[in-house]
């Protein structure tokens, strides 16, 4: 049997850098070698691109490029796309692939950027596009699209970084007047909870608004509610199915970095228990969202459920976490799909859609 080349790429300029490793490591363990023939590409933190490099070993060097590790770079040539080594020596396959499989979270991985340099390239790829993956990562337009759509979500504002050395008062006071405590502050453009702060009082905001803009140059401030967390996991292309919901319940006041991959107190409970109607609503909500931002392949949309099945579309994730512990590869696990049998639905879906690419006019 001809094996399918699969290139697995991760790492990535991105404060969770390290989280797209520990995927990365979760998605080798469950290619099946029979079927794949697996290479890898590790993306240092200042932004260069290694073949050969094992997640797990990267992992204990702490990022340290062992000579064995080859710099490469992409030959954008849409006729015969191949990665080829800075030192001249050769690569297996020639550096071709039939697929990728980018498992890279946050900026410069998963807000269409990379995407786009496939695109460009002529490679297939796993998991939304250029659009989807942008829409997936900035949660301003992201919630634009959601409120356009008809989707239920929580009021919120979007505060520019520069405001808050121009205006700082003012913005302080809009947000007291708009949205109220406790809020949220967010950067709008990154994820696994980096950066998110909860403000009780305006102190507390302040300090979150200043945290918050170390990571990017648009803010998001969201009305706290008291509410249930709950996550679906979405499948597909054109025709994208929901699995069954999970909830978590994090072991701090909320679900941040450090309680989604540092401290196992938080528990997560799949399948969540919720009432027949809300599981169906929420599933519905899920799928809804996948297509509001132009997602394709997979994404994990969160939501709010207040005590009274009220629901509120948090945020649609577009390359959840592939951690031994992360809720997507879960609640497809929960819904029937093994982990490894969700690997290969990926990879044909991602195949799909690039010979639909192929098949238009140019």
């Amino acid at each position: 049997m001809i094996r399918i080349k699969v290139l697995v790429i991760f790492g990535g300029q991105s404060s969770e850098h390290e989280v797209s490793i520990v995927s990365a490591n979760s998605v080798l363990d469950a290619l099946d070698r029979n079927k794949y023939d697996v290479q890898t590409i590790g993306i240092s933190k200042d932004g260069k691109w290694y073949w050969g490099v094992e997640p797990k070993h990267w992992l204990k060097q702490k990022g340290e490029i062992l000579p064995n590790y080859k710099q490469v770079t992409l030959v954008l040539n849409p006729q015969d796309p191949k990665f080829i080594a800075l030192d001249g020596n050769s690569l297996p396959n020639d550096g071709k692939t039939d697929i990728i499989i980018p498992v890279l979270h946050g900026p410069k991985g998963e807000d269409g950027t990379i995407q786009g340099l496939f695109e460009i390239a002529g490679l297939p790829y796993v998991g939304s596009g250029v659009l989807g993956s942008a829409l997936g990562m900035d949660k301003d337009r992201m919630k634009a699209v959601f409120r356009e759509a008809g989707l239920p979500i929580v009021p919120h504002c979007t505060i520019m970084r520069s405001e808050l050395t121009t205006n700082l008062n003012k913005v302080i006071e809009a947000i007291t007047k708009q949205i109220g405590f406790p809020c949220f502050i967010k950067p709008a453009n990154l994820g696994s909870s980096v950066g998110i702060s909860k403000a009780r009082n305006e102190e507390e905001l302040i300090d979150a608004l200043q945290l918050a803009a170390q990571f990017d140059r648009k803010l998001i401030v969201e009305k706290g509610v008291e509410a249930r967390e709950i996550e679906v996991s979405v499948l597909g292309n054109d025709e994208a199915k929901a699995s069954l919901p999970g909830e978590i319940i994090p072991s701090k006041e909320f679900y941040d970095y450090d309680a989604k991959y540092n401290d196992t107190g938080s528990k997560l409970i799949i399948p969540a228990e919720l009432d027949p109607k809300v599981v169906k609503l929420l599933q519905e909500y899920a799928v809804k969202a996948f297509y509001a931002v132009a997602a394709s392949g997979l994404g994990r949309v969160d939501f709010f459920v207040t005590a009274d099945n009220e629901i509120f579309v948090n945020e649609i994730n577009t390359m959840p976490g592939f951690t031994p512990i992360s809720m997507y590869p879960k609640l497809w696990a929960v819904s029937g799909l093994a982990y490894a049998e969700l690997i290969d639905t990926l990879i044909k879906l991602g195949l799909e859609s690039y010979e639909e690419k192929r098949s238009l006019r140019v």
